[in-house]
């Protein structure tokens, strides 16, 4: 069967003028903010988020929310919200906004790195080598406390090719040992220094941060000299701002502190006889990537337009931040740990589109113990997926032109700018942290987000929302516990409240052969219950508290009877206020005389003789602790 040949000329011919330029919606007026924003004022009225005279504008305001910096992000943004002195640039030149490389990360993508911290050398070893052969491009290695012994790392790397696959350590408080130790083992192999890719991962800065003590930012000094005068491809500093991000810390708090971090460290070297490039070129950052997506992105590019404004104030235009991209160890969950496969494809994605260099990508089960091959190899195929099959390194800063992370760069940029000012008026990262500053500032965030969570306004998707009290368990072996962190910032984690009370019904089921329980008290049929019902038992199981319910009921009696089979001294009432002001008083009244010492309502309706309330936005760990007192104090 031939092929139908087509006549390009005779289409070239047909039909009317083509256009030069495709407008799109042409035929169509214009729509304007106002217009937009009435539409929007109209379907915020008619939720009753704001009164029918409201002003014009009102429900705009009503949507729009703050991030932790006290950033106002607006539902709505056009060409208008992005003024002239927001510098956008070239990719490889400053400010950096677009990436730090010309050619961005085409054609291979950017640099898969895997994390190891299992303190087996031959679990280690295996894992390492696996990673290598199916997809991951760089090897990043805790070694001392904080996995491999340093005595270890030959047999760890025996296999690897030192010229081919580059190595970042960590290593805390023996991150010289483990330097010297890695260079030594290059020496011993016959590997040219200048072959040599990575990091020595030294950072006693971050030390500081983690642990409240460590040698001054000059101690690396010497071990950073030799790599500049012989290993071309090799960094040596590492600038970890998850120390800071492992607190709680905001944004732009992150991007403040690494910004002092990185400039303790220039000061050093250039004290110690380096130029400012050469100097900077010796340096990698570390940042978190989140499942806050557009944040993410955001950061990142603020960052390096951050760094090259430092640079710039230095002297020097280049070279680029090189950035190192770590899905959060905040967000990583226990409990439902499959919903982190999730949470780390996101962040992976927003580390991509953001312009990371390198970007690792943690196992789901990173926050239980030391990962298995399964979650290894997930993974690292989710970062395999968004680089060969969504074609997401082919596209320089896919995020370039959107007004809104435009402006949000801007607005990062402006507040991580003012936080490392105020981190240098204190005399630098090290003094900051010492004197408690960034503790102080941190421990604000930390705070308004630990509220979030008890509140369910930040949700945990199988943890604080939508928890399965029969999930089977994810055993891992344990991590090493690393350095001890007196006077360091604490390590924290979003579900771990939440996690405590999972815990603590487990504890008592094994014990006991019951999981504490709240009876809902569910009033009228399954349509005047079903979703306050549903609001109680999904706060209550969230806490590890089995929650069975009436079903539908006629009468208070109805409601008893189902009551005395539950075995326990709580109830929570659940239905419409109609049936509440109907039967509320009476069905209260029927439990008390039942045997009930602790009534509750979901909802906020008055009803006599109720003890506390659950609803949208209460504080859900509160309510929780006081059904734990409640069924403790009944024994």
């Amino acid at each position: 069967m031939s092929t139908p040949q087509v006549d390009t000329d005779a289409l070239d011919r047909a039909g009317p003028d083509q256009p030069d330029e495709l407008v799109l919606a042409g035929e169509f007026p214009a729509a304007t903010r106002a217009q937009w924003a009435g539409l929007v004022d109209g379907v915020v009225r008619k939720t009753g988020r704001i009164a029918a005279d409201a002003p014009a504008g009102a429900g705009v305001a009503k949507i729009a929310w703050t991030t932790p910096d006290g950033i106002a992000v607006r539902p709505l943004y056009t060409a208008e919200d992005l003024a002239a002195a927001m510098p956008v640039g070239v990719p490889g030149a400053l400010p950096f906004v677009r990436g730090s490389r010309a050619h961005g990360p085409a054609p291979a993508g950017w640099d898969v790195r895997g994390h190891y911290a299992d303190p087996d050398p031959q679990a280690a070893k295996n894992a390492i080598m696996t990673d290598l052969e199916n997809g991951v491009t760089s090897l990043w290695l805790a070694v001392g406390d904080n996995g491999t012994a340093v005595a270890d790392l030959a047999r760890v790397l025996a296999d690897v090719r030192l010229d081919l696959a580059p190595v970042v350590l960590e290593a805390g408080t023996e991150a010289p040992a483990a330097a010297e130790a890695f260079l030594a083992l290059a020496e011993e192999r016959e590997v040219s220094a200048g072959d040599l890719r990575g990091n020595l991962g030294l950072d006693p800065i971050g030390l500081h941060a983690r642990t409240g003590s460590g040698p001054a930012a000059d101690s690396v000094v010497d071990l950073a000299r030799r790599v500049a005068q012989r290993c071309a491809g090799l960094r040596a500093i590492v600038v970890d701002a998850l120390a800071v991000h492992g607190a709680g810390s905001s944004d732009a708090q992150e991007l403040g502190y690494s910004l002092a971090a990185g400039v303790g460290y220039l000061r050093a070297l250039v004290d110690a006889g380096l130029d400012v490039a050469a100097a900077a070129a010796l340096l990698e950052f570390r940042y978190a990537a989140t499942v806050d997506q557009f944040a993410t992105i955001a950061k990142l590019r603020a960052a390096r337009r951050l760094w090259g404004r430092v640079l710039q104030a230095c002297g020097a235009d280049g070279p680029g931040q090189a950035q190192h991209a770590v899905s959060s160890p905040v967000m990583q969950t226990r409990r439902d740990p499959w919903v982190n496969l999730l949470r780390g494809t996101v962040a992976g994605f927003a580390a991509g589109v953001g312009g990371a260099d390198a970007v690792t990508v943690a196992p789901f089960d990173a926050a239980i113990g030391v990962a298995e091959p399964f979650s290894r190899r997930i993974a690292r195929n989710t970062q395999t997926l968004l680089i060969e099959e969504s074609h997401l390194a082919r596209v320089i800063d896919p995020a370039g032109g959107s007004w809104y992370v435009e402006h949000l760069t801007d607005d990062l940029a402006k507040a991580g700018w003012a936080f490392f000012q105020e981190i240098e008026a204190a005399g630098g990262a090290v003094a900051a942290l010492g004197s408690g500053l960034v503790a102080d500032r941190v421990a604000g965030v930390r705070a308004q987000r630990s509220r979030g969570v008890a509140k369910r306004t930040v949700p945990l998707t199988g943890v604080s929302e939508f928890p399965n009290l029969d999930e089977l368990p994810v055993p891992r072996r344990a991590l090493p516990d690393g350095p001890a962190a007196d006077g360091g910032l604490p390590v924290f984690r979003l579900a771990e409240p939440f996690e405590a009370y999972r815990d603590r019904s487990d504890e008592i089921l094994a014990r006991t052969g019951a999981r504490p329980t709240a009876f809902l008290a569910t009033l009228g049929p399954l349509a005047a219950h079903t979703a306050r019902a549903g609001f109680a038992r999904n706060l209550l199981q969230a806490g590890g508290i089995a929650a069975p319910d009436a079903g539908p009921t006629d009468t208070p009696a109805d409601v008893v009877t189902a009551f005395a089979a539950a075995g326990t001294p709580v109830a929570v009432l659940c239905s419409t206020d109609a049936l509440y002001a109907e039967r509320g008083a009476a069905t209260v009244a029927a439990l008390r005389a039942a045997g009930a010492t602790t009534v509750l309502l979901a909802g906020r309706a008055d009803v006599p003789g109720i003890d506390g309330y659950l609803h949208a936005g209460c504080d859900a760990l509160a309510a929780i602790e006081d059904v734990y007192g409640a069924l403790e104090g009944s024994k």
